[in-house]
């Protein structure tokens, strides 16, 4: 499992003209989800995310975690996280999970999130989206079980 975090001011997707997800403060995450992924990874990562302490404290340093702060995620399934470029110059997406496997798990990992307290708002598995955000720092990182 990978996880593209970026920490945000705000970020909405849409999906055929329409927002179907927003968020103020908080993450926006792009989540990609591989063949070999299991239930133990997706908790393993959703643990991270909850508790990753990117946001300033009155100090200034990283300190204090999305739970800390408050605030929300919009999370967005991305297949091609688990693109391999290293041949040709057409990405090859066979390290991607099958859609089924990956949106099952893909909606585990969000409900997971939600049972810690975090409100979290996806845009649609599968489907063209144009994602929007406000990358505060910026702060951007990867994380991978």
């Amino acid at each position: 499992m990978r996880i593209v975090v970026q920490r945000t001011k705000q970020a909405s997707v849409v999906v055929d003209e329409e927002i179907v997800g927003q968020i103020d403060f908080g993450y926006m995450l792009l989540v990609g989800i591989t063949h070999n992924d299991t239930e133990e990874d997706v908790a393993f990562l959703a643990d991270k995310v909850a508790n990753l302490r990117i946001f300033e404290d009155e100090a200034g340093k990283m300190n204090l975690s999305l739970l800390d702060v408050g605030g929300k995620i919009l999370s967005i399934s991305q297949f091609t996280l688990y693109g391999d470029c290293r041949k040709g110059r057409r990405p090859n997406f066979m390290n991607a999970a099958k859609p089924d496997i990956a949106e099952n798990l893909y909606n585990l990992f969000n409900e997971k999130l939600r049972e810690k307290g975090i409100k979290v708002e996806t845009g649609i598995f599968g489907a063209m989206m144009d994602v929007q955000l406000l990358n505060h720092g910026p702060v951007t990182l990867l994380l991978e079980s």
